[in-house]
């Protein structure tokens, strides 16, 4: 399994718990959901920063 799979494989379950902590603290749906699909993004972006390989100069 590649280095980005493995990254996002931790993010996805860091962001379904503090979904699940958000719904369980009764914080309103649609912000939860804003909060998780900005967390997705985020995590996106650090997986591809952390494992792209540098061009050669």
């Amino acid at each position: 399994m590649s280095s980005f799979a493995l990254y996002l494989i931790g993010v996805v379950i860091a962001i379904v718990g503090l979904g699940y902590v958000a719904y369980l603290a009764h914080a309103p749906t649609h912000w939860v959901i804003a909060g998780v699909v900005v967390a997705v993004g985020l995590g996106i972006i650090g997986a591809v920063r952390s494992t792209r390989f540098r061009d050669p100069p």
